[in-house]
């Protein structure tokens, strides 16, 4: 039995795609028919429910990976194998509190807001109305509004707070703000970036290096799925190359303490044993 308010994830034998919260009483429309809530409910989880047409749409619970294709989009967004390194890289988890600046459709968000918890908190910047607009009902209409603190604001003043555990820009010109990245993190914070072109990444490089940043890293993440039938096992003709590149830098504020130098220490001279007679010294 699947509670009210759950989200569910139908799909019909042509593998065509609804996403929806279940509401008691609700329907859902399809091309192959009426189907009632109230009759998912009941069937629950990896089950099959008809339309009025008599048509199966199998139930099932939506992974991250379902929301965020789910996203409802006027931008680009993140693909799920971006997000799932940066996750790791970051450092996300539950009661972790990260700030992002370029929401967009909010897909990257999602994720944000699905990796913290309730216990953690997303705050997002936007500067566009209409971007800040969408994402918000994306996050509403996946349960997730909850966890993020939208702001329809430009980062180019500065961030309004501070203390995160770690950072994303998805910005055009994100060497432009590395100066305001101190006041918004802890220190030691992961922070990551996200850009499409070299010479964009080279701009930010240098900015890195001139400011207190360490452990840099420069990827790129490719796919390439296979064809899975066991008699005929190869690659897919098409691939997911290159979509942007992934960029991270520690932040880190200058020791309190100077780290004391190392002193080299002299190596201590050891006699060798005396040697033990051979046996020819022995027969003599």
């Amino acid at each position: 039995m699947i509670e009210p308010g759950q989200l569910i994830l139908l799909i019909s034998h042509k593998g065509k795609r609804y996403l929806r919260k279940l509401e008691a009483g609700g329907e859902v429309h399809t091309h192959d028919g009426k189907l009632l809530m109230d009759e998912a409910a009941e069937a629950g989880f990896g089950q099959y429910v008809n339309t009025h047409l008599g048509r199966p749409y199998l139930i099932l619970k939506p992974t991250l990976h379902d929301l965020i294709k789910g996203v409802k989009r006027q931008t680009q967004i993140m693909y799920p194998k971006e997000i799932g390194y940066l996750m790791m890289k970051l450092g996300i988890g539950p009661g972790s509190t990260v700030i992002e600046s370029g929401t967009g459709s909010g897909g990257l968000t999602t994720a944000l807001a699905w990796f913290v918890g309730d216990t953690g908190k997303v705050i997002t910047y936007e500067r566009r109305a209409d971007f800040f607009k969408l994402a918000g009902k994306n996050l509403e209409r996946v349960g997730l509004k909850h966890r993020v603190e939208q702001v329809n604001q430009n980062i180019e003043d500065g961030f309004l707070h501070s203390g995160a555990d770690a950072l994303f820009l998805d910005v055009r010109t994100p060497w432009e703000y590395l100066h305001s990245i101190p006041n918004a993190v802890i220190p030691g914070a992961m922070c990551g970036f996200l850009l499409p072109t070299v010479n964009q990444v080279s701009d930010l490089l240098r900015g890195l290096e001139d400011g207190p940043f360490e452990d840099l890293e420069v990827l790129e993440i490719l796919v390439r799925r296979w064809k899975p039938v066991a008699d005929r096992l190869r690659p897919d003709d098409r691939m997911v190359a290159h979509t942007g590149f992934l960029v991270f830098a520690r932040y880190m504020e200058p020791p309190k303490v100077e780290p004391k130098p190392e002193v080299e220490e002299t190596p201590v001279e050891v006699e060798a044993p005396a040697e033990e007679p051979t046996s020819e010294t022995e027969s003599e």
